[in-house]
Protein backbone atom coordinates (compact mmCIF):
# COMPACT_ATOMS: atom_id res chain seq x y z
CA UNK A 1 0.00 0.00 0.00
CA UNK A 2 1.07 3.27 -0.88
CA UNK A 3 1.79 6.25 1.58
CA UNK A 4 -1.38 8.07 0.13
CA UNK A 5 -3.66 5.23 0.69
CA UNK A 6 -2.54 4.75 3.86
CA UNK A 7 -3.08 8.10 5.37
CA UNK A 8 -6.68 8.00 3.81
CA UNK A 9 -7.12 4.64 5.35
CA UNK A 10 -6.11 6.08 8.81
CA UNK A 11 -8.30 9.55 7.56
CA UNK A 12 -11.80 7.69 6.68
CA UNK A 13 -11.34 5.93 9.90
CA UNK A 14 -10.90 8.78 11.69
CA UNK A 15 -14.50 10.13 9.23
CA UNK A 16 -16.44 7.11 11.13
CA UNK A 17 -15.67 8.21 14.63
CA UNK A 18 -16.34 11.64 13.60
CA UNK A 19 -19.89 10.72 12.16
CA UNK A 20 -18.99 11.70 8.82
CA UNK A 21 -22.89 11.64 7.01
CA UNK A 22 -21.37 9.10 4.68
CA UNK A 23 -20.47 6.82 7.34
CA UNK A 24 -23.94 6.29 9.16
CA UNK A 25 -25.28 2.53 9.18
CA UNK A 26 -28.88 2.51 7.77
CA UNK A 27 -31.30 1.76 10.42
CA UNK A 28 -33.62 -2.02 10.52
CA UNK A 29 -36.55 -0.16 9.28
CA UNK A 30 -34.38 1.21 6.02
CA UNK A 31 -33.19 -2.57 5.87
CA UNK A 32 -36.95 -4.01 6.43
CA UNK A 33 -38.41 -1.54 3.95
CA UNK A 34 -35.91 -2.69 1.04
CA UNK A 35 -36.60 -6.57 1.80
CA UNK A 36 -40.24 -5.04 1.00
CA UNK A 37 -38.99 -3.42 -2.60
CA UNK A 38 -38.87 -0.55 -1.11
CA UNK A 39 -34.97 1.33 -1.56
CA UNK A 40 -33.51 3.44 -3.26
CA UNK A 41 -29.50 4.48 -3.32
CA UNK A 42 -27.65 7.84 -4.56
CA UNK A 43 -24.37 7.60 -6.42
CA UNK A 44 -24.08 11.46 -5.58
CA UNK A 45 -25.02 13.59 -3.13
CA UNK A 46 -29.06 13.85 -3.99
CA UNK A 47 -30.40 12.00 -6.91
CA UNK A 48 -31.40 8.63 -6.38
CA UNK A 49 -30.44 6.38 -8.61
CA UNK A 50 -32.83 5.46 -11.57
CA UNK A 51 -34.33 1.71 -10.55
CA UNK A 52 -34.17 0.84 -14.26
CA UNK A 53 -30.25 1.17 -14.13
CA UNK A 54 -30.18 -1.89 -11.61
CA UNK A 55 -29.78 -5.79 -13.33
CA UNK A 56 -32.05 -7.70 -11.38
CA UNK A 57 -30.74 -8.19 -7.98
CA UNK A 58 -32.66 -11.02 -6.72
CA UNK A 59 -29.79 -13.69 -6.27
CA UNK A 60 -27.32 -11.27 -8.34
CA UNK A 61 -23.43 -10.63 -7.51
CA UNK A 62 -22.30 -7.23 -6.65
CA UNK A 63 -19.53 -5.51 -5.40
CA UNK A 64 -19.98 -2.43 -3.41
CA UNK A 65 -16.32 -0.68 -4.66
CA UNK A 66 -15.08 1.60 -2.11
CA UNK A 67 -18.77 1.91 -0.97
CA UNK A 68 -18.02 0.92 2.56
CA UNK A 69 -19.92 2.50 5.63
CA UNK A 70 -22.89 0.29 6.32
CA UNK A 71 -25.18 2.52 3.70
CA UNK A 72 -25.46 0.89 0.02
CA UNK A 73 -24.37 -2.63 0.34
CA UNK A 74 -26.42 -3.65 3.34
CA UNK A 75 -29.73 -2.58 1.42
CA UNK A 76 -28.76 -4.06 -2.20
CA UNK A 77 -28.15 -7.23 0.34
CA UNK A 78 -31.75 -6.53 1.76
CA UNK A 79 -33.27 -6.59 -2.01
CA UNK A 80 -31.54 -9.88 -2.71
CA UNK A 81 -28.08 -9.60 -3.81
CA UNK A 82 -25.01 -11.33 -2.92
CA UNK A 83 -22.77 -8.76 -2.06
CA UNK A 84 -19.30 -7.79 -1.33
CA UNK A 85 -18.07 -4.68 -0.31
CA UNK A 86 -14.47 -3.55 -0.26
CA UNK A 87 -13.14 -0.43 0.99
CA UNK A 88 -9.48 0.95 2.18
CA UNK A 89 -11.23 1.82 5.67
CA UNK A 90 -11.44 -1.34 8.04
CA UNK A 91 -13.70 1.26 10.22
CA UNK A 92 -15.92 1.88 7.28
CA UNK A 93 -16.34 -1.61 6.96
CA UNK A 94 -17.05 -2.71 10.57
CA UNK A 95 -20.21 -0.38 9.99
CA UNK A 96 -21.51 -2.69 6.83
CA UNK A 97 -20.66 -5.84 9.01
CA UNK A 98 -22.12 -4.28 12.16
CA UNK A 99 -25.52 -4.06 9.84
CA UNK A 100 -24.94 -7.51 8.35
CA UNK A 101 -25.01 -9.04 11.45
CA UNK A 102 -27.95 -7.22 13.39
CA UNK A 103 -30.50 -7.97 10.25
CA UNK A 104 -28.90 -11.28 8.76
CA UNK A 105 -27.72 -10.07 5.34
CA UNK A 106 -26.06 -11.77 2.45
CA UNK A 107 -23.13 -9.57 3.39
CA UNK A 108 -19.39 -9.80 3.41
CA UNK A 109 -16.36 -7.39 3.61
CA UNK A 110 -13.00 -7.00 2.09
CA UNK A 111 -10.20 -4.35 3.45
CA UNK A 112 -8.48 -3.40 -0.03
CA UNK A 113 -7.60 -0.60 -2.57
CA UNK A 114 -10.26 -0.03 -4.80
CA UNK A 115 -7.41 -0.40 -8.02
CA UNK A 116 -6.80 -3.56 -7.11
CA UNK A 117 -9.39 -6.66 -7.15
CA UNK A 118 -7.21 -9.38 -7.76
CA UNK A 119 -8.53 -11.31 -4.78
CA UNK A 120 -11.76 -11.67 -7.17
CA UNK A 121 -11.73 -13.59 -10.41
CA UNK A 122 -12.86 -12.64 -13.82
CA UNK A 123 -16.24 -12.22 -15.34
CA UNK A 124 -17.86 -12.40 -11.52
CA UNK A 125 -19.84 -9.65 -10.49
CA UNK A 126 -23.15 -8.69 -12.14
CA UNK A 127 -23.32 -4.98 -10.77
CA UNK A 128 -20.61 -2.52 -9.53
CA UNK A 129 -21.74 0.06 -7.62
CA UNK A 130 -19.13 2.60 -7.06
CA UNK A 131 -20.39 6.09 -5.35
CA UNK A 132 -18.65 9.30 -5.31
CA UNK A 133 -14.84 7.58 -4.04
CA UNK A 134 -12.35 7.58 -6.76
CA UNK A 135 -11.27 11.84 -5.71
CA UNK A 136 -9.21 9.90 -2.83
CA UNK A 137 -6.84 7.96 -5.60
CA UNK A 138 -4.55 10.25 -7.32
CA UNK A 139 -5.21 7.33 -10.54
CA UNK A 140 -8.32 6.59 -11.69
CA UNK A 141 -7.86 4.27 -14.86
CA UNK A 142 -7.16 0.92 -12.87
CA UNK A 143 -10.55 1.56 -11.63
CA UNK A 144 -11.84 1.05 -14.55
CA UNK A 145 -9.94 -1.65 -15.76
CA UNK A 146 -10.37 -3.72 -12.96
CA UNK A 147 -14.12 -3.29 -12.41
CA UNK A 148 -14.21 -4.36 -16.45
CA UNK A 149 -11.89 -7.85 -15.42
CA UNK A 150 -14.36 -8.38 -12.58
CA UNK A 151 -17.94 -8.09 -14.21
CA UNK A 152 -19.16 -10.61 -16.75
CA UNK A 153 -20.84 -9.98 -19.80
CA UNK A 154 -23.57 -7.50 -19.60
CA UNK A 155 -22.58 -6.32 -16.40
CA UNK A 156 -23.42 -3.18 -15.09
CA UNK A 157 -20.76 -0.62 -13.65
CA UNK A 158 -23.09 2.28 -11.75
CA UNK A 159 -20.20 5.05 -10.75
CA UNK A 160 -20.69 8.58 -9.28
CA UNK A 161 -17.57 11.21 -9.45
CA UNK A 162 -17.21 14.88 -9.00
CA UNK A 163 -17.47 17.54 -11.85
CA UNK A 164 -13.27 18.61 -11.50
CA UNK A 165 -14.40 22.37 -12.14
CA UNK A 166 -15.21 21.66 -8.25
CA UNK A 167 -11.14 21.86 -7.88
CA UNK A 168 -10.36 25.10 -9.35
CA UNK A 169 -11.65 27.57 -6.71
CA UNK A 170 -10.16 28.41 -3.50
CA UNK A 171 -11.81 26.24 -0.50
CA UNK A 172 -11.84 28.83 2.48
CA UNK A 173 -13.21 31.17 0.30
CA UNK A 174 -16.26 28.81 -1.09
CA UNK A 175 -16.86 28.01 2.24
CA UNK A 176 -17.81 31.59 2.45
CA UNK A 177 -19.69 31.53 -0.42
CA UNK A 178 -17.12 33.30 -2.59
CA UNK A 179 -16.01 31.69 -5.91
CA UNK A 180 -12.48 32.49 -6.41
CA UNK A 181 -10.28 30.83 -8.97
CA UNK A 182 -7.29 29.63 -7.23
CA UNK A 183 -5.94 26.17 -8.92
CA UNK A 184 -5.43 24.77 -11.82
CA UNK A 185 -6.38 21.06 -12.91
CA UNK A 186 -5.71 18.77 -12.61
CA UNK A 187 -5.77 19.60 -8.92
CA UNK A 188 -4.12 17.78 -5.78
CA UNK A 189 -4.54 18.28 -2.43
CA UNK A 190 -0.42 16.97 -1.46
CA UNK A 191 0.90 19.00 -4.60
CA UNK A 192 -1.06 21.96 -4.34
CA UNK A 193 -2.45 23.00 -1.13
CA UNK A 194 0.20 25.71 0.47
CA UNK A 195 2.26 23.26 3.06
CA UNK A 196 0.20 25.52 6.58
CA UNK A 197 -3.06 24.57 4.51
CA UNK A 198 -2.14 20.78 3.90
CA UNK A 199 -0.94 20.43 7.50
CA UNK A 200 -4.27 21.76 8.93
CA UNK A 201 -6.00 19.27 6.46
CA UNK A 202 -4.08 16.34 7.97
CA UNK A 203 -4.21 17.90 11.53
CA UNK A 204 -8.55 17.65 11.02
CA UNK A 205 -8.08 14.13 9.85
CA UNK A 206 -9.46 15.00 6.49
CA UNK A 207 -8.64 12.92 3.23
CA UNK A 208 -6.74 13.41 0.85
CA UNK A 209 -8.39 14.46 -2.82
CA UNK A 210 -7.27 14.20 -6.14
CA UNK A 211 -8.93 16.21 -9.36
CA UNK A 212 -9.80 13.63 -12.41
CA UNK A 213 -10.82 15.05 -15.91
CA UNK A 214 -14.06 13.87 -17.42
CA UNK A 215 -11.32 12.27 -19.81
CA UNK A 216 -10.23 10.23 -17.24
CA UNK A 217 -13.91 9.43 -15.39
CA UNK A 218 -16.12 9.09 -18.88
CA UNK A 219 -13.18 8.28 -21.39
CA UNK A 220 -11.41 6.32 -19.12
CA UNK A 221 -14.33 3.93 -18.74
CA UNK A 222 -14.73 3.70 -22.38
CA UNK A 223 -11.07 2.94 -22.62
CA UNK A 224 -11.47 0.23 -20.39
CA UNK A 225 -14.17 -1.54 -22.77
CA UNK A 226 -17.57 -0.53 -21.10
CA UNK A 227 -20.59 1.28 -23.07
CA UNK A 228 -22.12 4.40 -21.90
CA UNK A 229 -25.75 4.03 -21.59
CA UNK A 230 -26.82 6.59 -19.33
CA UNK A 231 -25.65 10.03 -17.07
CA UNK A 232 -27.05 12.51 -15.10
CA UNK A 233 -25.61 15.59 -13.45
CA UNK A 234 -25.99 16.65 -9.64
CA UNK A 235 -25.59 19.15 -7.52
CA UNK A 236 -24.18 19.57 -3.74
CA UNK A 237 -27.02 21.82 -1.76
CA UNK A 238 -24.52 22.68 0.69
CA UNK A 239 -22.09 24.52 -1.78
CA UNK A 240 -22.66 27.67 -3.09
CA UNK A 241 -20.97 25.94 -6.50
CA UNK A 242 -23.72 23.69 -6.02
CA UNK A 243 -26.25 26.69 -6.64
CA UNK A 244 -24.05 27.71 -10.17
CA UNK A 245 -23.82 24.72 -11.84
CA UNK A 246 -23.75 20.51 -11.43
CA UNK A 247 -20.77 19.19 -9.42
CA UNK A 248 -21.40 15.54 -9.66
CA UNK A 249 -21.86 13.31 -12.62
CA UNK A 250 -23.36 9.51 -12.55
CA UNK A 251 -23.08 7.11 -14.97
CA UNK A 252 -24.23 3.84 -16.10
CA UNK A 253 -21.49 1.48 -18.20
CA UNK A 254 -22.23 -1.98 -19.44
CA UNK A 255 -19.21 -4.95 -20.28
CA UNK A 256 -20.60 -5.55 -23.85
Amino acid sequence: MDAYSQYNRKAWDDQVAKGNPWTQPVSPEQVQAARRGDWSLVLTPTIPVPREWYPPLIGAEVLCLASGGGQQGPLLAAAGAHVTVIDNSPAQLANDQKVAERDGLDLVTVLGDMRDLSVFPDDHFDLIFHPVSNVFIPDVLPVWREAFRVLHKGGVLLAGFNNPVLYLFDFERLDLGELVVAHSLPYSDVSDLPEEKLRKLENDGSPYEWSHSLDEQIGGQLAAGFVLTGLYEDIDPTSVLGKTLPTFIATRAVKP
